[in-house]
């Protein structure tokens, strides 16, 4: 059982549904980064999405661009983002982290060396976006056999001839992408959420959690009542780009949690 198994088992447990925070590794700099991450759990949050930065990300709006860059400009590697992960687990042995980028900086690294390095360093699943399915050998199935939930989009144009062949190698909890287009680009709305998820869940008894497009406590606490959970990610990085202390951030996150757990 990985500690993302954990956590959601003891969620159900409790009644309750989860929130997910997405963090950029390394944005604004690495040491102002690695404080807004181990200051997630206190403030509410479940399972901590770290970003890897990307030269060329596919999925990612404008808000996680700019972070992504900010990052790049400010040295942050593959290596360092584990060691950001190794540094967190000093303190935290717990809260699960998913790393969430694109298949590039991983096959230069290595497949074997980074899932070694990644359960090292404390890394319990994978969210690669543009590794579909039919590339399950490349890296899904080796993380697995690793001890490392990977972690699948589905979206609203994955129709029902695909979903089983998405849901096929997919461990941890499938992530709902509430809209057509990149992170941040509008606002996920409940009502046409509910039958996505009703959907999957038919056909999976993994979780099912919702993002893109989840901007305020309301709308977190919206999404969850009709999902597992929520995660929010550009509306965080926003605070982050322009500057807020950690204590602001923070409390804006806490605030996200909070609406998410009311559901």
């Amino acid at each position: 059982m990985t500690r993302i198994d954990a956590k959601f088992a003891a969620l159900k447990a409790q009644g309750k549904k989860a929130f997910v925070s997405y963090i950029m590794a390394g944005d604004p700099d690495e040491a102002k980064s690695l404080e807004v991450m181990k200051g997630l759990p206190a403030a509410g949050v479940d399972v901590i999405e770290l970003g890897l930065p990307f030269t060329d990300p596919m999925a990612d709006g404008p808000t996680i661009q700019l972070a992504g860059g900010r990052a790049l400009d400010a040295g942050m590697t593959l290596n360092k983002t584990l060691a950001m992960a190794r540094e967190f687990r000093k303190n935290d042995d717990t809260t699960p982290i998913v790393l969430m980028g694109y298949y590039n900086p991983i096959y230069s690294h290595g497949v074997e060396a980074f899932l070694k390095d990644a359960k090292e360093a404390g890394i319990d699943g994978l969210i690669v976006v543009d590794l579909p399915p039919e590339e399950d050998e490349e890296l899904c199935i080796p993380a697995q056999a690793a001890g490392i939930n990977f972690i699948r989009l589905a979206t609203p144009t994955t129709n029902d001839k695909r979903l089983p062949k998405v849901l096929q190698n997919t461990s941890g909890f499938v992530y709902y992408v509430s809209i057509n287009g990149i992170t941040g680009a509008a606002v996920a709305q409940a009502g046409n959420v509910a039958p996505e998820v009703a959907r999957i869940k038919a056909q999976t008894d993994l979780p099912v959690i919702v993002g893109f497009g989840i901007k305020t406590p309301e709308h977190a606490e919206a999404i969850a009542r009709v999902a597992d959970g929520a995660v929010v990610g550009s509306a965080i990085v926003e605070k982050i780009g322009a500057g807020e202390s950690v204590a602001d951030v923070l409390s804006f996150v806490k605030s996200l949690a909070d609406g998410a757990h009311n559901a």
